[in-house]
């Protein structure tokens, strides 16, 4: 009788197929291979292997810090409670960059990242929207970097007029205070802003707007100006650069840095005038007042009209503090009442036009605080206000014709964009 047995072995290696099993059928007489039948496993490759998702870290957890009053950086950190070790080293990479930690002022924002874990990793400080400070954690500590941003430069106008005085433009938001101060610097030695200026007056400029990644930060210097009186005076300002020097000149290319200034400090009233007759609020009867009288605040600083080297500068019976300047051409400038004289204002020293030579007091003679401005030319008292100065020098005639062609450009430009009403 046929018996048949059939036996499963397992076969390794066939061929790098993996493994298999082979079907065998033995009777009594003789063995015989009925059937081999491979199975075969595969071993899994890259392409037919299961993907393995990545892990990703959590992200970072970002606050802001803001700096209070009397406050440091490593006093900031440590109220967000982070080791006083940490704050340190975070303090000392922002300084290794450059960072100036005793300037940071209160109302300052910093951003700080944290892993997840609520360790600090990161921190950035900026200053100013120019100036970029970070410091970032690693496994040797905290290092710190410097990032500064280059502005983006956009001419743009600007423009404003006078109602009751140059500061309500300021007010208004036509134009920041830095900007109108700048214009007042510009033709201060034209025109007197102090005693001049009219309800009615306007301007308009073209100014250097500074942008960073394409926000608008503030206005930068002026190139160019015109301020038009209510009586239709116009004064025009042209910036133009030579040999690494921006100077301004007027529309015939002289220069608008006069000899003299027309203003020995900034945005007061006239108390009083220039006049042969005027009565003495002191000592009574009508004497002599060969001055301008500028009342302002004690302690507003004074400047020096133009270049020249101190004669004197102390007590001087009723004109009280006195500094006395001598310049070129015979002339001699008084600066009477003032509360106290500038450091190193002495006599024989030397001082430029605008540098501080004292502050407005009432000592001497007062009945109040106020600035005694006097000018003598050649031993005569004359009227600063009607006084013709000097005119500044011309432009070199090697770039006459380079500032003719851009004058001629900025005044086409501010004469479409912001036209004077003829009204």
């Amino acid at each position: 009788m046929l018996r048949r047995t059939i036996a499963a072995v397992a076969l390794l290696g066939l061929g790098g197929l993996g493994g298999g099993l082979l079907l065998l059928d033995r009777s009594a007489e003789a063995p015989e291979v009925i059937e081999a039948v491979a199975v075969v496993t595969a071993p899994p490759t890259a392409e037919t292997a299961p993907p393995v998702e990545a892990i990703e870290p959590p992200p970072l957890q970002t606050q802001t810090i803001e700096i209070g009053k009397r406050d440091t950086l490593v006093a900031a950190l440590r109220r967000e409670e982070i080791s006083s070790s940490a704050a340190h080293e975070i303090a000392t990479a922002l300084r290794d960059a450059g960072a100036s930690l005793r300037r940071i002022r209160a109302g300052a924002r910093l951003e700080l990242a944290r892993d997840g874990d609520g360790q600090p990793v990161a921190l950035s400080y900026s200053p100013s929207a120019w100036l970029r400070f970070e410091a970032k954690a690693s496994d040797d500590g905290w290092t710190g970097e410097r990032y500064d941003t280059e502005p983006d430069i956009r001419l743009e106008v600007r423009e404003g007029s006078v109602a009751n005085s140059l500061w309500d433009t300021v007010d208004s938001g036509a134009v920041s205070a830095q900007l109108m101060l700048d214009l007042v610097s510009l033709f201060e030695s034209e025109f007197d802003f102090t005693a001049d200026t009219q309800s009615g007056d306007r301007f308009r400029l073209l100014v250097e707007a500074r942008y960073a990644d394409d926000e608008y930060v503030e206005d930068g210097r002026i190139v160019a100006a015109q301020y038009r009186t209510s009586d239709g005076q116009t004064m025009t300002g042209i910036g133009f650069e030579s040999s690494d020097r921006f100077t301004y000149f007027d529309a015939e290319g002289r220069s608008l840095r006069k000899m003299f200034l027309r203003s020995p400090l900034r945005f007061t009233r006239i108390s009083s005038g220039f006049t042969y007759r005027r009565p003495h609020p002191i000592l009574g009867g009508v004497r002599p007042h060969l001055a301008i009288d500028y009342a302002a605040p004690r302690g507003t600083p004074v400047w020096a009209v133009a270049d020249g080297v101190v004669e004197f500068a102390g007590r001087k019976g009723g004109n009280g503090i006195q500094v006395l300047l001598s310049h070129r051409k015979g002339y001699k400038t008084y600066y009477n009442h003032l509360s106290r004289v500038a450091k190193g204002v002495r006599r024989g020293a030397r001082v430029t036009q605008k540098q501080v030579i004292g502050y407005v007091g009432s000592t001497g003679l007062s009945t109040g605080p106020h600035l005694d401005y006097r000018v003598r030319v050649r031993g005569r008292f004359v009227n600063p206000l009607s006084e013709k100065f000097l005119p500044g020098e011309p432009i070199p005639a090697a770039n006459r014709a380079a500032f003719e062609a851009r004058a001629a450009s900025l005044l086409d430009r501010l004469e479409r964009e912001a036209p004077f009403s003829t009204t």
